[in-house]
C-alpha cells in the first residue's frame, strides 16, 4: 500500500515537474519574441503641372500602375509654342546684330565713305571759287553785298558737311564701337535666356511621374485650369512598405536596425511577410492614441519602421499588422541580436 502511494507521489511530483518546465519553456520563448502592434505605411507624391494652362488630357485613372518617366498628363500648348517661336525669332535677329558689329564695316562702306568726303571736297571749292567772285565783284558794284552773303554762307555750309563726311569716314574705319558690341553680346545672353525658360515652360507643360507607382487619387480633369499649387494624381511608391511601430524603452536594446521580423495582417489569415527593421528612431515621444499597448498612454515610446518585402501589392496604407521580431539570449542572460 505504501509503495503505490509513494509511486503515485512520484508520477504527481513528475508531472508537475514537467508541467513547470514547459510553462518555464513558454515563457522564455515569448521573451525571445518581440511582438509589435501597427500600421502599413508608404509614401506618396502629390504631382501638379508646373504652369497656369488649362489641361489638355490626363492618361492614368485611379490603380493604374505608372513607370518612372511616363508621361501622365499634357496642358494646352498653343499659347506656349507661339512664346518659343517670338523668342526664337528675337534670338536669331540679335545674333545678325552681333555678327554685324564684331564684322565691323564693310569694304564698300568705306569706299562709299570716302567718296562722300571727295565729294564734299568739291563741293567746297566750288563754294570757295563763287564766295571769292562775288567778293570781288561786289568791291566794284557788280554784285550786290546779299548776293556775296549767300556766297559765305553756302562756302560755310561747305566746310560743314566736309568736315561732317571725314568723321563719318574715320567711324567707318574704326568700326563700331567695343562697347556696343558689348551691348549686343548682353542682349544677345538675354535673349537667349529668356528662350531656355520659354522653353521650360513648354516642356512643363508635360506632367511626367518621378517614380514608380499606383495611382491613388485622379483629382483634376481635361478643361480644368492647372497651376502648381493644384494637384493633379497622387502617386503612391509601392517600394519600400512599411510597418509604422512603437518601441517602449525597456524593449528598445532588443532591436537594431537590419534585424528580421515577420510581418501579419487580419486581411490575410496565416500569410506572413518578411521584413527587416530599417529605422529606430533617435528621440522618444509620447505614445500616439492610435497605438493600443498595455503601458500608459504617457509612456515614452520610440518610433521604428519594420520595412516588409510585397511583391504582389496586398499590403494597403494604414492597414493595421502585427510585427514579430525574433532575438536570442547569451549564456549570461542578456539579449543576443540576430
Amino acid at each position: 500500500m505504501k509503495k503505490t502511494i509513494i509511486f503515485i507521489l512520484i508520477i504527481v511530483i513528475g508531472a508537475i515537474a514537467a508541467l513547470a518546465y514547459e510553462i518555464h519553456e513558454r515563457r522564455g520563448s515569448s521573451r525571445d519574441e518581440l511582438v509589435l502592434y501597427g500600421n502599413v505605411d508608404l509614401r506618396q507624391v502629390n504631382l501638379a503641372f508646373n504652369g497656369n494652362e488649362r489641361i489638355q488630357s490626363i492618361l492614368v485613372r485611379e490603380g493604374d500602375r505608372v513607370k518612372k518617366g511616363q508621361v501622365l498628363g499634357t496642358l494646352q500648348k498653343e499659347r506656349l509654342k507661339a512664346s518659343v517661336d517670338e523668342a526664337r525669332a528675337r534670338v536669331e535677329a540679335q545674333r545678325e546684330v552681333v555678327a554685324r558689329l564684331e564684322r565691323g564695316s564693310r569694304p564698300e562702306e568705306i569706299d562709299q565713305a570716302r567718296a562722300n568726303v571727295d565729294s564734299a571736297k568739291a563741293d567746297l571749292t566750288n563754294a570757295r571759287l563763287l564766295y571769292e567772285r562775288a567778293s570781288k565783284t561786289s568791291v566794284s558794284g557788280a554784285t550786290s553785298g546779299q548776293d556775296r552773303d549767300s556766297a559765305k554762307a553756302a562756302f560755310e555750309m561747305a566746310e560743314g558737311r566736309l568736315r561732317v563726311n571725314q568723321k563719318a569716314l574715320e567711324l567707318a574705319v574704326k568700326g563700331p564701337r567695343q562697347e556696343d558690341k558689348a551691348q549686343a553680346r548682353a542682349t544677345l545672353r538675354a535673349d537667349e535666356a529668356n528662350l531656355a525658360l520659354l522653353g521650360q515652360d513648354l516642356a512643363y507643360a508635360t506632367l511626367v511621374s518621378p517614380t514608380d507607382g499606383v495611382v491613388q487619387n485622379r483629382i483634376l480633369e481635361p478643361g480644368e485650369m492647372a497651376s502648381p499649387q493644384r494637384p493633379v494624381l497622387d502617386i503612391a511608391i509601392t517600394n519600400p512598405k512599411w510597418v509604422r511601430v512603437y518601441v517602449s524603452e525597456p524593449d528598445l536594446g532588443k532591436l537594431h536596425q537590419g534585424m528580421k521580423a515577420q510581418v501579419s495582417t487580419d486581411s490575410f489569415p496565416g500569410k506572413v511577410y518578411n521584413g527587416w527593421v530599417g529605422f529606430i528612431s533617435p528621440s522618444a515621444s509620447f505614445t500616439p492614441k492610435s497605438v493600443e499597448t498595455t503601458d500608459l498612454r504617457t509612456s515614452l515610446v520610440y518610433e521604428v519602421r519594420v520595412f516588409v518585402t510585397d511583391p504582389r501589392d496586398e499590403l494597403r496604407l494604414g492597414m493595421p499588422a502585427t510585427v514579430v521580431a525574433a532575438w536570442r539570449r547569451s549564456g549570461g542572460g542578456t539579449a543576443s541580436r540576430d
